[in-house]
């Protein structure tokens, strides 16, 4: 593990438009909160982008030895979730209870790991009162017929997040705009009830919470007025996080984030993939037709702030990266599984073991730094399973073919310890990058397999009758034959290898793709 001090992390702050060097408020400790999902449909890709950008984010602090308190909210009442209960005719909090549970299903096939609190708003009803109270009384907000209203005019730093200007403020896309506001750029904190909708007691009357307060009141309960890491995904920075910060300061003088965080937005054609513009496809469908980690792999392959456009082919190479890494991992276990016994006697004879060459030993530090470099620069995965990652990875491979020549004992022994140790620090790096599966390497590879027939549209029977057709077709010399059955094969995602006397096949990037709408389940 590195140590806090080894490497100088330094982050992006969204207020100040640049990289800054990452200093807690409490040395050794870090607080993030993170806005989540309003609970009304299955997650889409933005969601799955914004969830893996800071749980990359939640990993390396861990790794770097932080003691991390990290909240990520529900919205489990709302607008939208009203509108598609009535659409649905189900009660709104059954359903977004119900969407709720579907999105922990999609993060844990995205292994992601569980934040230190999940909070939903329905739970917090006396934090979000309590907050909206506050701010009344020191005249930030009016009450008007059982709603509450924040006044922007007595937020004299309103826009310094965004950078917009309170003249160009509009309502924002959840609310609508009302004559009895003082300004139309003011927000509702609370929401009279209406007719036949869930609501909460008040001191201004039944209703519920309006969209903003409920961050700023739970970031608070669990983090306090200060804490170090607010993000989220770039479409929240107005005027969400705006809001946040002008009801926070009202309601708390001292109220800080030291670092504003945003992740980009994922696109398709190059236009903001979302809900409200009909372009999006939810995680779900997606991992029905690829495996979550080629998903990962995808989401993680541009930096978090870049946009990050969505296509078929850039799954599809996802897809055959990670089956490449896992099927290195698996070559090295199967090349491994015959030196057991030396192994173990190796494990009990203490301070005898062999060091790894020279060679391995230098790809090993090379990948510890680039590693620890890029991370350390604004978490910037993107270079980071390329590169050296991938240098160790051949690494491992010519050490498994000096391990099949007739060597020595004690050479042997180093190619063992060097297989070992570039095993054990690959697997350091996916485990922080979040695509080390807790399946075994085999299981792993099968299900990679799985989601290549599913896409090709075949069983496994099929591909081993290709692959017996394809034996006789080249017995009887018929190479045009045999030729075009792989060919064939390959168009489909699935690659023939002969290894000596036998043909076994992997998932492979098909050959031509005639489609320009990726292969996802129908919703």
């Amino acid at each position: 593990m590195a140590t806090i001090d080894e490497y100088v992390l330094k982050v992006y702050s969204s207020m100040t438009q640049q990289k800054e060097v990452f200093e807690p408020k409490v040395a050794g400790k870090v607080g993030m909160y993170v806005c989540g999902v309003t609970a009304y449909d299955l997650s889409h890709l933005g969601h799955a982008r914004a969830a893996v950008s800071f749980d990359i984010l939640y990993r390396y602090l861990l790794h770097l030895g932080y003691e991390v308190t990290y909240v990520r909210n529900f919205t489990d009442i709302d607008d939208k979730i009203i509108n598609r209960a009535k659409e649905l005719k189900e009660d709104p909090l059954a359903l977004s209870d119900r969407f709720c549970d579907e999105y922990l299903v999609d993060m844990d096939d995205l292994h992601c790991l569980h934040p230190t609190h999940q909070p939903r708003v329905t739970e917090h009803m006396e934090q979000i009162i309590k907050m909206t109270d506050q701010i009344i009384k020191k005249d930030f907000a009016y009450v008007v017929d059982g709603d509450v209203f924040f006044a922007v005019d007595k937020s004299p730093n309103y826009g310094q997040l965004s950078g917009q200007r309170l003249e160009n403020n509009r309502a924002g896309e959840r609310v609508a705009v009302d004559s009895r506001k003082r300004n139309p750029a003011d927000f509702a904190l609370w929401k009279a009830a209406k007719p036949g909708e869930p609501s909460w007691q008040s001191p201004w009357g039944p209703g519920r919470p309006g969209w903003h307060i409920e961050c700023s009141a739970m970031s608070a309960y669990y983090l306090t007025h200060t804490f170090d890491i607010h993000g989220g995904g770039i479409d929240l920075i107005f005027p969400h996080h705006e809001n946040e910060i002008a009801q926070s300061g009202a309601a708390c003088q001292e109220s800080n984030v030291s670092y504003w965080m945003h992740n980009g937005h994922v696109t398709n054609n190059n236009e903001k993939m979302s809900k409200s513009l009909g372009n999006f496809f939810t995680i779900r469908q997606i991992t029905e037709m690829y495996h979550p980690l080629a998903l990962r792999y995808f989401l993680i392959s541009v930096h978090y702030r870049s946009p990050l456009n969505y296509s078929v082919l850039q799954l599809e190479s996802a897809s055959e990266a990670v089956f490449y890494i896992y099927q290195t991992l698996q070559d090295c276990e199967d090349g491994l599984l015959p030196f057991k016994e030396e192994l173990k006697e190796s494990a009990e004879q203490k301070g005898k073991t062999a060091k790894a060459n020279d060679d391995a030993q230098k790809s090993i530090n090379k990948l510890r730094k680039e590693f620890q470099t890029k991370m350390s620069d604004d978490l910037n995965t993107s270079p980071i399973l390329t590169g050296a990652f991938q240098d160790a990875l051949k690494c491992v491979n010519i050490c498994l073919n000096m391990l099949k020549k007739k060597l020595q004992k004690q050479q042997k022994s180093v190619y063992i310890q060097s297989l070992i140790e570039l095993e054990k620090e690959v697997k350091e790096v996916l485990k922080i990058l979040g695509m080390l599966s807790p399946c075994t390497y085999a299981q792993v590879l099968m299900q990679f397999k799985d989601k290549a027939l599913k896409r090709a549209g075949l069983a496994e029977e099929d591909v081993s009758r290709a692959i017996e057709e394809r034996a006789v077709a080249r017995k009887n010399k018929d190479f045009s034959k045999s030729d075009q059955i792989r060919a064939d094969l390959t168009v489909q995602g699935i690659a023939l290898m002969d290894l000596g006397n036998e043909t076994v096949w992997r998932p492979c990037v098909p050959v031509q793709q005639d489609q320009e709408e990726p292969h996802v389940a129908d919703s």
